[in-house]
């Protein structure tokens, strides 16, 4: 995967290259994953349309990994909260700041249509970019779950190019109609893990297939959302950076040359 080698402005002398593009040293890359925006939570959606008004727009690169939507059953739905999403991100793109987004296990239907409207690229998930001169892994997360056996089954199914063309002809109600009653379906299911005691066991990555995915990929540094649990770990292979959700306040992941800080909005 490569991005167009035009060269940015310039802060400083000394320049690092990100995703194929050229940045001074003292530039920062904003992460944010899962924020499930969605008619029901307005003052979300309104979130994070002044987080990318007031501090994406003086970052030198977005990067969403997945679960910007809480669901999306199609580019052709007519959405408020899709439409207003689009214009905050062309907005970003046409000010020069270049967005990236990545699938989720909520939004995976998002396709081209919508995309060229909002002013974003797609990456493949997982994607390795260059942060600073360190290879990064980025991914969604879902696929690190690999004890969740029911849900990776469904992923599977879902990620089927037949399955989504089969899915994407039937009408706009029908489709609205079946991502509500998966979303329903997935609340019942997360409540019986938890009564179980088994939420966090089954919800959470696994480490062996993070360990393999450090091995797999040749890098040291993993950045993912989809579980909902921010923080920074630890493990053989490198360090694993997991993105908070937006359900009550916004999690933000900024890069620059001095490291990396999750943060609170």
């Amino acid at each position: 995967m490569r991005a167009p080698r035009t060269p940015t402005r310039h802060r400083a002398r000394e320049a690092i290259r990100l995703h194929g593009r050229f940045y001074s040293a003292a530039m920062t890359t904003l992460f944010i994953s899962d924020l499930h925006l969605d008619a029901e939570r307005p003052h979300i959606t309104e979130l994070f349309g002044r987080f990318v008004d007031e501090q994406a727009r003086k970052a030198d690169a977005l990067y969403i990994l997945g679960d910007l939507f809480e669901a999306w059953v199609g580019d052709d739905d007519p959405s408020e909260t899709g439409a207003f999403v689009a214009t905050k991100l062309r907005g970003l793109r046409d000010a020069g700041i270049p967005v990236y987004f990545m699938h989720g296990n909520r939004d995976f239907l998002l396709g081209d249509a919508y995309a060229k409207r909002a002013g974003v690229t797609i990456l493949p998930d997982p994607s390795v970019v260059v942060l600073h001169g360190r290879p990064t892994l980025l991914m969604h997360g879902d696929t690190l779950c690999s004890d969740d056996v029911a849900y990776q089954q469904f992923r599977t199914q879902t990620r089927n190019p037949d399955w989504q063309r089969q899915f994407l002809a039937q009408p706009l109600e029908a489709r609205v109609a079946f991502a509500q009653q998966a979303r329903t379906a997935s609340q019942t299911r997360q409540a019986g893990l938890k009564a179980q005691g088994m939420m966090d066991a089954i919800t959470d990555v696994t480490p062996a297939t993070v360990d393999s995915s450090f091995a797999r990929f040749g890098v040291d540094t993993m950045i993912h959302g989809h579980t909902h649990r921010p923080a920074v770990h630890a493990h053989p292979g490198g360090k694993r950076i997991v993105l908070g959700d937006w359900y009550e306040q916004g999690s933000v992941l900024r890069v620059d040359a001095s490291g990396a800080q999750l943060t609170s909005l």
